[in-house]
């Protein structure tokens, strides 16, 4: 699928899409940045057989923008290399409808290539593509599910320029209540999950769930398990453009911020891993309670490899605030059975359904790079057979671990001095993603905020 041989042509997919939908106008023709951003270009009807049969092309300084959507010129993808155009292939598999426009559009994923074919470094899907190599070449199949936490908002900030709860269509009434998993929560809303259950449809994104979370109009979307953890990625990728064109079109923003409001839950992203052997079996059941070697192998490597990506995991400065204690949000590296106070929950259930939960991750990170950095560390974590601390049992914030850099300049240094991730993700997307997180801190911290005019103004 991510090779220039895999790509297809202007010929079955293009002819079935468009014999399908006769009404479709144009297409939006979608690359993901290092950030997570979608960007691309919308191009008319008569536009999609030309871009399966010739690619389209973009400059690859889009994957070295900061989250600002300026040149991280430091990357020399700028001046250096001319701001040169790479060809960009559709993803198959991946031109579907978007029905939640007011006009009828499709939409494709591509991915990045050189001229000779080679895959472009920085593309967050080849880097993905790296790390599922190594499973396939032990003959592993890891197997993912993606769960995301998102809030709806008002599309009106509050007067002090702030997010805040959306009113229920029904009620009219704000959503300032604390309540998870309560039914009327997903009724006040019932029109935008509707829309969601459609789009997820026509897309061919199997969502599992939607679930009311602890936040004031906070909400989590479960996909179901799959064994292509590209696939499984790339859907979690573009649920996150779904649920915001769907809150669009009801009136609603919607958020994957990972600290929206300072006092209620962040946004996390939640990956599950199981791993398969070439016969099927799961890898992480031995038939027993706690699981076999192979699982602890895996949260070994993990637990030592968590540090040097939090980068990747918490990218920017408002990724930090979420990481407090009594949030369900993980400080440490413990994990343990069945416990959601640890960044590495074993859930309950064995035999197929024996699994890692990877908790450290908001909601803003990169899908793709995520989920390679956790699937990283599981298999350097099995290589090596790297050992697990013991499990966490009850509340794993009065207990201690190894600490977290939940310090986003704590984080970089990490970043900077990792010695497990650029073997996986290549280390010059490492030297890239790494100067995009200097070049941003230092653009964020030479911001006066209007909280510094409110402590110091006058006082000072």
């Amino acid at each position: 699928m991510d090779s220039r041989n895999e790509t297809i042509s202007a010929d079955d997919e293009v002819v079935r899409f468009l014999a399908d939908n006769p009404d479709i106008v144009g297409i939006d023709v979608l690359l993901s940045d290092g950030n997570g951003v979608m960007r691309g270009k919308r191009m008319p009807r008569e536009g999609i057989e030309k871009a399966f049969r010739d690619g389209v092309r973009f400059p690859g300084s889009l994957h070295a923008l900061d989250i600002t959507g300026n040149d991280i010129v430091e990357a020399g993808l700028v001046w250096e290399r001319g701001d040169a155009d790479y060809v960009c292939w559709p993803v198959p598999g991946t031109l579907k409808r978007a029905p939640w426009h007011s006009r009828s559009l499709g939409q494709v994923l591509v991915a990045m290539y050189d001229e000779a074919g080679t895959p472009f470094f920085l593309d967050p899907r080849h880097v993905l593509k790296r790390v599922l190599d190594r499973y396939s070449a032990d003959r592993l199949t890891p197997v993912i599910a993606i769960e995301l936490e998102f809030y709806l908002t008002d599309p009106e900030l509050d007067g002090q320029g702030r997010a805040q709860p959306p009113r229920s269509p029904h009620t009219r009434r704000p959503d300032t209540g604390v309540q998870p998993l309560i039914m009327t929560a997903l009724d006040d809303f019932e029109a935008f999950f509707a829309g969601i259950e459609r789009a997820t449809q026509a897309q061919g994104i199997p969502a599992e769930a939607a679930i009311a979370e602890a936040g004031p109009g906070q909400y989590e979307i479960n996909l179901v398990y799959n064994e292509d953890a590209m696939l499984a990625a790339d859907h979690g990728v573009l649920l996150k453009r779904l649920v915001k064109g769907v809150a669009a079109g009801c009136g609603f923003g919607a958020t994957f911020m990972a600290k929206p409001y300072a006092e209620e839950s962040g946004n996390g992203l939640h990956i599950h891993m199981s791993l398969l052997d070439r016969d099927g079996r799961n890898l992480f059941d031995d038939g027993t309670a706690r699981g076999s070697e192979t699982l602890r192998h895996a949260i070994g490597g993990l637990q030592a490899t968590t540090a040097e990506a939090m980068a990747i995991l918490a990218p920017n400065a408002n990724s930090y605030r979420r990481f407090r204690e009594g949030t369900y949000a993980p400080i440490s590296t413990a994990w343990g059975y069945n416990n959601r106070t640890t960044g590495l929950r074993i859930p309950s259930g064995g035999g197929k359904a024996r699994r890692i939960e990877h908790r450290f991750a908001g909601a803003d990170a990169n899908v793709y790079l995520a989920t390679a950095a956790m699937l990283a560390g599981a298999h350097w974590g099995i290589a090596d057979s790297v050992p697990a601390s013991a499990a966490t049992d009850g509340n794993a914030y009065d207990q201690p671990g190894a600490p977290l850099p939940t310090d986003w300049h704590d984080a970089i240094r990490a970043f900077d001095a990792a010695t497990v991730l650029p073997d996986y993700l290549g280390a010059d997307f490492c030297r890239v993603f790494g100067l995009g997180r200097k070049a941003e801190r230092r653009k964020f911290n030479a911001t006066v905020s209007a909280l510094e005019y409110e402590w110091y103004l006058r006082t000072v």
